[in-house]
């Protein structure tokens, strides 16, 4: 097959999207489907991202990646979305790819970008099947990124919801991950949703010999951290991911539990990362920010940590949740979205009330003061990493990318 991707972001940014955006590749190419992969330039961060060159062109056998001019997104000095004269471009090089079928990730994301809905035009005119693949209900973050009064927010809310619905809905299928997120489509007034096991996850890289005595020491200089229960953080430093809560908390935690003896380690950057740090600070001397760890060594960070907390009520899967369960550590998260989708509450990890702080706390506490019981849920963890092979995920899209061309070719046959 031939197969256009229009893509919200790629490597060198490590996130789930282009995580999975380069595994996605890797398989086609070695499947012998040819792509033409759209995603942001990324020139403009050069000084954050120094290799982003390796990832653009002809990366693999088959596999052109196209990157478009770009803007800051949200206003996020490392995120980038194409920018609306991007989208004549798009329309160039799909003429000359000419595919067999669209795959469009975060279709309501691009959409800021380009003020178009990624892909249909071209489709439409190609008679061929255009494809959206959910990912953020962008909706959500509303809140965090608007600075208006609530019931402002609201009438915003409602009117982008319209947008968004009219988006995903002018696409074939909209496919979801997540069940939990599946099943509030009918809310969302997406019509044309289609759940499948698309998550890939790729437990083979948490090998638990990483675990070794000194590990801070050896690799970050951080002797006095290997000492204490260590808390890891794992994301960006972006409203959007809990932070303000998380801050909220320390006050009480301060009271509740010994912060001499835990360390908050903070894998991630962005725009909160001073505001974060300072206000951890306010309460404990043992905040260690280790900022972009490098992808093949995020494991190792995890299996030497002790419990993984994330306090975002956005997800919509969770794969640090994942990774943790990997690592065999613990979890604590929020009831939100679809991070709860594979924690078993107080099997693999404890779940407290979302904006609870009094619960919140009380449950870290107990992870903390109960060695045994983080052991024990960690075992469970490496249980609950389940099937999300790669090669298994990217075989069930390309699958129903084929059903949705044989269904467009039996539609043109029969005019």
């Amino acid at each position: 097959m031939k197969i256009a991707i229009i893509s919200s972001g790629f490597l060198p940014v490590i996130d789930g999207v282009t995580v999975s955006a380069m595994m996605r590749l890797q398989r086609l190419s070695q499947w012998g489907h040819e792509v033409l992969f759209f995603c942001p330039d990324y020139s403009a961060l050069e000084t954050i991202y120094p290799n982003w060159r390796d990832y653009t062109g002809n990366i693999l056998p088959g596999i052109r990646v196209c990157n478009i001019p770009s803007t800051s997104f949200l206003g996020i000095d490392f995120e980038r979305n194409p920018s609306i004269q991007s989208y004549s471009i798009v329309l160039k090089e799909l003429e000359q790819f000419q595919p067999d079928i669209i795959h469009v990730d975060e279709p309501e994301r691009l959409f800021f970008g380009f003020f178009r809905r990624a892909g249909i035009d071209y489709a439409k005119k190609a008679k061929i099947p255009c494809i959206a693949f959910f990912r953020t209900w962008f909706l959500s973050y509303a809140e965090d990124y608007i600075p208006l009064p609530k019931f402002a927010v609201e009438i915003i809310r409602e009117v982008v919801r319209r947008i968004f619905a009219w988006i995903y809905n002018s696409y074939d299928v909209t496919l979801f991950t997540s069940k939990i997120i599946y099943q509030i489509t009918p809310q969302m007034k997406i019509k044309n949703a289609v759940y499948a096991n698309l998550a890939g996850f790729d437990a083979g890289r948490f090998d638990l010999n990483l675990k070794e005595d000194n590990f801070f020491k050896n690799y970050y200089n951080l002797p006095e951290l290997d000492l204490l229960t260590k808390l890891v953080f794992v994301g960006r430093l972006t409203p959007d991911k809990g932070w303000n809560f998380t801050l909220k908390t320390i006050s009480k935690l301060a009271e509740k539990i010994d912060l001499e003896k835990v360390g908050f380690i903070i894998v991630g950057d962005g725009q909160m990362k001073d505001e974060i740090i300072n206000g951890l600070r306010k309460y404990t001397r043992h905040v260690y920010f280790l900022g972009r760890v490098p992808y093949d060594q995020v494991p190792a960070v995890y299996i030497n940590s002790d419990i993984h907390i994330t306090t975002s009520e956005r997800e919509s899967r969770g794969l640090t949740v994942l990774e943790a369960f990997a690592s065999g550590i613990p979890v604590l998260v929020p009831r939100a979205g679809g991070l709860v989708e594979n924690v078993q509450d107080g099997e693999n990890g404890l779940i407290y009330t979302p904006q609870d702080i009094e619960d919140f706390t009380q449950k870290l506490k107990q992870l903390i003061d109960d060695p045994i019981l983080r052991k024990t849920m960690g075992q469970q963890g490496l249980k609950s990493v389940g099937n999300y092979s790669w090669d298994q995920v990217i075989k069930n899209l390309v699958e129903i990318w084929e059903q949705k061309v044989n269904e467009a070719n039996q539609i043109s046959s029969f005019k």
